[in-house]
């Protein structure tokens, strides 16, 4: 994955895939309320129900054979662990997504919903593993990028424990969705940065094009001419990170509002033309009057 694409594609997927979640789960807690609210880990699509897991499958097999390859080099002799690594990660999203599959199509995914959140849990959870103990030790910029990357990969295994515990919890799921979403949007930027030349901070040289002469075990995909040069990437880094994460937030808000207002306004017509009717209803009825007839007295 030490590419442009092999930081673009998963980082574009990875960035739709946490959109997409975002969307569903604020529409189902503004339509179905907090009380029969229920944290999902996959939204079935529109005609094609099974879309999203087909997709990632079909995605996790296609990226553990390229990285089994080497491609573009197709060097099947030789053995670089960080390559089986990324596929290690792919491998738990092919676990997760066969296995709720499986439940799907035999009517269980109620029954197993708790497996199939410490599923997906897993799979993060493997993620921020691997990229902590990765074999390649990312060095300078480089290495910055992938620690801020390991924050996010941290709450979303978290958030993702969470979900699958605590499945009526709003809160979880919203997090998991937006952590899913910033993994994505971090990466892309990641491929920008590191691995684009023309957007390599300044006072900072791409090593990509040299990357046949650097060291297996300590590598960086950019190397800053001076300490100054590089603690101002670094503090870029620093305010990419807030930025992407402001902008997903005001993302996410914008789907609250838009959702509370189609759930919320025709209540409030319904409840206001209710009292209108009561009142022109009041208005309209006559006043009981009891006549008194002047001979009832003398009687």
């Amino acid at each position: 994955m030490g590419t442009f694409l092999g930081h673009f594609v998963p980082g574009l997927s990875l960035a739709l895939l946490g959109l997409w979640h975002l969307f569903n789960i604020i529409r189902s807690y503004c339509l179905k309320g907090p009380e029969t609210f229920s944290a999902k880990f996959w939204f079935p699509f529109p005609k094609l129900k099974h879309l999203e897991l087909v997709l990632i499958l079909f995605f996790s097999f296609f990226a553990i054979i390229l990285l089994t390859i080497d491609f573009p080099d197709f060097n099947f002799s030789s053995f670089k662990p960080d390559n089986l690594e990324h596929a290690s990660m792919f491998l738990h999203l092919i676990i997760f997504a066969c296995f709720a599959l499986f439940c799907e199509l035999t009517l269980s995914s109620d029954l197993f919903s708790g497996i199939i959140g410490i599923l997906s849990a897993s799979v993060f959870a493997q993620e921020l593993f691997l990229l902590h103990f990765h074999s390649t030790d990312h060095l300078g910029l480089e290495g910055h990028y992938h620690f801020l990357l390991q924050l996010i990969a941290f709450v979303s295994f978290s958030s993702a424990l969470a979900s699958a515990s605590f499945p009526k919890s709003f809160s979880a799921a919203l997090v998991l969705s937006v952590s899913v979403m910033f993994q994505g949007c971090w990466f892309l930027n990641m491929g920008f940065m590191l691995w684009v030349p023309r957007y390599v901070p300044r006072g900072c040289v791409s090593n990509t094009t040299a990357s046949d002469n650097r060291s297996f075990v300590h590598s960086s995909a950019v190397a800053c001419e001076s300490p100054g040069a590089e603690v101002r990437a670094k503090a870029l880094a620093n305010l990419q990170f807030s930025w992407i994460l402001s902008a997903i937030l005001i993302i996410t808000c914008a789907l609250c509002f838009k959702f509370s207002c189609k759930v919320m306004l025709p209540k409030n017509r319904s409840s206001s033309e209710y009292e209108r009717l009561c009142r022109q209803g009041s208005d309209r009825s006559p006043a009981l009057t009891v006549e008194v007839s002047p001979n009832s007295d003398q009687k």
